[in-house]
């Protein structure tokens, strides 16, 4: 009877934005705890999970998660209480089945997935074993490269830069704390060097930087100058997420930053140069989120030099994954949990994806909390990516810390992929 769920509570706590979220505990009959807090996103897609919030204005401008509270406490926690809260998969599926709708609308996925993850951690706790461990067996054991955001323009930003996300890959590293510690030391020499130039060194959502810069490649040229005076060339690689759904209509790529408009075409073209001047080894979501013809043609002419992810396509989608297996579009998939809504879901996402040979990234988002769970998520699945923000800000150290006390713990163990994810790229 240990592992039955024995109270179910919720809060309304705050996010790194300064914005409310939920946070949600799950009691075992053990009194094992599991707590989990739910992040939401800047740049969200259409085909996303629903999260629920009040829409009132006069609490924090019609984005508090009260009901989001009331949901779980109430008709969530009578589904949940008397639960084996060690059988994911059929308390997964109650909480799916209870709310009734594809995106979870209804009672949110905000609050189901609130449900989900604490049910695991607390599972966890009563088993005695870390979270990756409980997730994903003895045979967890594989760290994941970390991209970290570095500069921000698009909707992360106030600036010219157009391109959403600029990321460091510090794949030539032999273990994740040494990763950080050069990824760590660039973002220091990228600090000094645009404080030099005059330039704003003030931090964004995810931690990175968001200077004036003229263009998205000075941008580029200005972290490659910064891995260049850290004395990492030959260690980092770079990523980038333009987030080109907030710029496309009718159509049309409007970079507004540059006075220049792209049809989809144009667009590849873009993404060609880049590739041809710079070292990059992976691009997110290169075109908007429906252009499936578009994707198409992005990825028979690029997937064979770099990864090509997709996030707004696939939205964590086992459906919208098939089909972009069926139709050649992409190589690999990025993983957000609140995307899905549940934590089976989640590990349902990733097992087709592994079987077509598409890599899997595991993400945040842009208003996280201090809550882990993605740092376990990505040992315990095995995934080689992990993308969680600048080395910067408390929210997106939590992840990279928990990756470091976990390769620690894994000893001889753990095994670092390197350069292995980015092959095509690195041929």
């Amino acid at each position: 009877m240990s592992s039955k769920i024995s109270e179910v509570r919720a809060r309304e706590v705050l996010d790194s934005r300064g914005n409310p979220t939920l946070e949600v505990d799950v009691e075992l009959g053990s009194s094992a705890l599991g707590r989990a807090a739910i992040p939401s996103g800047a740049s969200t897609g259409i085909f996303e999970a629903v999260e629920l919030r009040d829409g009132d204005p006069a609490r924090y401008g019609g984005k508090g998660v009260l009901r989001a509270v009331a949901a779980v406490e109430g008709e969530l926690r009578g589904a949940l209480l008397g639960l084996d809260a060690e059988d994911q998969a059929s308390l997964d599926r109650r909480l799916s089945e209870l709310d009734g709708t594809p995106n979870k609308s209804r009672l949110g996925a905000n609050a189901v997935l609130g449900c989900s993850i604490a049910a695991a951690k607390a599972a966890a706790v009563e088993a005695r074993a870390p979270l990756y461990r409980w997730l994903g067996g003895e045979q967890a054991h594989m760290l994941p490269v970390p991209m970290l955001n570095v500069i921000n323009g698009g909707a992360h930003a106030q600036n010219r830069i157009d391109l959403q996300e600029f990321m460091l890959v510090p794949a030539g590293a032999g273990s994740v704390a040494e990763a950080l510690r050069i990824a760590a030391e660039t973002y220091q020499a990228l600090k000094a060097l645009l404080h030099e130039r005059g330039l704003s060194t003030g931090v964004g959502d995810e931690g990175g930087f968001a200077p004036d810069l003229s263009s998205s490649e000075a941008a580029i040229e200005t972290i490659l100058e910064a891995i260049e005076r850290a004395g990492h060339s030959d260690q980092i690689a770079l990523a980038l997420d333009p987030a080109p759904s907030g710029l496309f209509s009718e159509g049309t790529y409007h970079l507004s930053g540059e006075g220049r408009e792209l049809d989809t075409d144009a667009m590849i073209g873009l993404y060609e140069h880049l590739v041809d001047r710079f070292p990059i080894v992976l691009l997110e979501d290169g075109l908007a989120e429906d252009e499936w013809d578009g994707w198409r043609a992005l990825t028979e002419r690029l997937a064979e030099r770099l990864q090509l992810v997709s996030d707004d396509i696939f939205f964590t989608n086992v459906e919208r994954l098939q089909r972009g297996i069926d139709e050649h579009v992409a190589n690999a998939i990025l993983i957000k949990p609140n995307q899905i809504g549940t934590l089976t879901e989640t590990l349902e996402a990733i097992e087709p994806a592994r079987a077509a040979g598409y890599q899997t990234v595991i993400s945040h988002r842009s208003g996280e909390t201090e809550d882990t769970t993605i740092a376990d998520l990505s040992v315990a699945t095995g995934v080689r990516q992990i993308k969680t923000g600048a080395p910067c800000r408390g929210e997106r150290i939590a992840k990279y810390n928990q990756l470091v006390r976990i390769e620690q713990e894994l000893g001889e163990l753990a095994v670092y992929p390197g350069w292995e994810p980015y092959g095509a790229s690195r041929a």
